[in-house]
């Protein structure tokens, strides 16, 4: 009788020690997707790069990964934006100036001026020639940025009325490395 009683002892723990390795398991299944939620919420995104407006910098079809904790956007930052004025999708452009810096752009020349000063835009393909439909204020507003794309020919920015100068508040975050395709792999 001794044995039969062991035997049912045995499974009972079998069964309780089954039991809670599966609420293990469970526990930490919810911990880690947590984490995946909270890391990707407040620290990082993944996005698409659509169209060649950034080129070279950045191509068709690249995929980026995006900053969000604790940023402000600074001149010279790749930036993504939730939305221009009228578009309805997230693009990616370059902050040229912040909020009380002055801006100038001479189309002749080609030349960006930010406080007086012509900026080095290594990254350009073209020089800023192509004038678009907004009106360029001399002064960047509170709580604004303009942006353009690298590829100026082929970029619809702050130049232009549909994208406009970008809230604050739109700007996504700051792209900080290529991760795709794997021969374009860099930091940014």
């Amino acid at each position: 009788m001794d044995s039969i009683d062991l035997k049912k002892e045995d499974c009972d723990n079998e069964e309780i020690s089954l039991t809670q390795s599966c609420y293990e398991w469970l526990h930490t299944l919810i911990i880690s997707v947590t984490l995946v939620v909270l890391v990707l919420t407040f620290f990082f995104r993944l996005v698409d790069v659509d169209g060649k407006s950034m080129m070279d910098t950045l191509h068709d079809k690249d995929r980026v990964i995006v900053t969000n904790f604790c940023y402000t956007p600074d001149n010279g930052d790749i930036v993504v934006i939730s939305q221009g004025q009228h578009l309805q999708k997230p693009i990616i452009k370059r902050v040229i100036a912040t909020e009380g810096q002055s801006l100038n752009i001479d189309f002749s020349t080609g030349e960006v001026s930010v406080n007086g000063v012509v900026i080095d835009e290594p990254y350009i393909k073209d020089p800023t020639k192509k004038q678009g439909d907004a009106e360029i204020p001399k002064v960047i507003p509170k709580g604004m940025v303009f942006v353009m794309g690298d590829n100026r020919d082929h970029s619809t920015d702050s130049r232009f009325s549909e994208v406009g100068l970008i809230p604050v508040y739109n700007i996504i975050g700051q792209a900080r490395l290529i991760i795709s395709p794997f021969d374009r792999i860099r930091i940014l």
